[in-house]
C-alpha cells in the first residue's frame, strides 16, 4: 500500500489511523489494494470468510438471495463503513450468511483474519465494530419490519422518496432492493405515474408528487 492509499484509509477509518505503533504501520503497508469491476460478486452465500473488507471507494451491495435471481438487499458497504456479515463470519469462523456484489468500480483492502483478531484487542476498532453492529441491527430490524408488514407499494413507494426528487436506477434495481421481481415493480410505477406521482424515464424516475407518494408509503393510497 503506497502513502495515499494509506492516507485515504486512515482518512476514512480513523479507528485505524489511531494505531501509532510500528506493528501496525508495517502491516498495512504490507496490504494491498483490490480494484472489483462493478458487478463482481465479492463473496457468496455460504462460503468461508477469507478476510476482512474496508472500502476505499465505490460500494458493495449485501444481499441474501442468488445475484442472478430473486435476492433481498440488506444493506450497502460505502467507504468508510465496516460489513457486519464479515464481522460476524470472520468472528465466528462460520460460512458466510450473505453475499456481496460491487456497486460500481470498487478499491478495498482486505485484512486477514489474524490482523482483524489483533485489530478487535485494539479499544478504538472495537467500539466501531460494535458500533457498526449496533446501527446495522436497527437498519436490519426494520428492514424486516417492512417485508413483513408493509405491502409492496409502501416499500416501493418509500424507497423511491428516500432518492429525493429524483431516482436514478433501472426497475431491477428497485425489485433488488425490494426482495421482488422486476415486472412487479414495472407494474406498480406505472400505477404511479396514472396517479401523477412520478414520471417514468430511461433509468429514471421523477418524483412529480412527493404529498401523494408519501400517503402510498404510509398506507393511504
Amino acid at each position: 500500500m503506497d502513502r495515499q492509499n494509506a492516507a485515504q484509509l486512515n482518512r476514512l477509518y480513523p479507528a485505524v489511523a489511531a494505531l501509532d505503533a510500528p506493528s501496525w504501520t508495517e502491516a498495512f503497508a504490507a496490504l494491498e489494494i483490490v480494484t472489483i469491476a462493478a458487478g463482481t460478486v465479492l463473496f457468496d452465500e455460504g462460503a468461508p470468510c477469507r478476510g476482512f473488507p474496508l472500502v476505499l471507494s465505490g460500494g458493495v451491495r449485501v444481499a441474501r438471495g442468488t445475484p442472478g435471481g430473486r435476492m433481498l438487499e440488506l444493506y450497502r458497504v460505502l467507504p468508510g463503513e465496516l460489513c457486519v456479515v464479515s464481522t460476524a463470519c470472520t468472528l465466528g469462523r462460520a460460512p458466510l450468511q450473505a453475499w456481496g456484489q460491487a456497486l460500481a468500480m470498487t478499491e478495498l483492502v482486505v485484512l486477514p483474519p489474524a490482523t482483524f483478531d489483533r485489530l478487535l484487542a485494539q479499544t478504538g476498532f472495537r467500539q466501531l465494530v460494535l458500533g457498526v453492529f449496533a446501527d446495522r441491527m436497527v437498519d436490519l430490524m426494520a428492514l424486516v419490519e417492512a417485508v413483513a408488514f408493509h405491502k409492496l407499494d409502501q416499500r416501493l413507494a418509500t424507497a423511491l422518496l428516500a432518492s429525493g426528487r429524483d431516482y436514478r436506477g433501472t426497475h431491477q434495481d428497485l425489485a433488488d432492493a425490494l426482495g421482488t421481481v422486476r415486472e412487479i415493480v414495472t407494474r406498480l410505477l406505472r400505477r404511479f405515474e396514472r396517479a401523477g406521482c412520478v414520471e417514468l424515464g430511461r433509468e429514471h424516475i421523477a418524483i412529480l408528487d412527493p404529498t401523494a407518494l408519501q400517503g402510498v408509503a404510509d398506507g393511504h393510497g
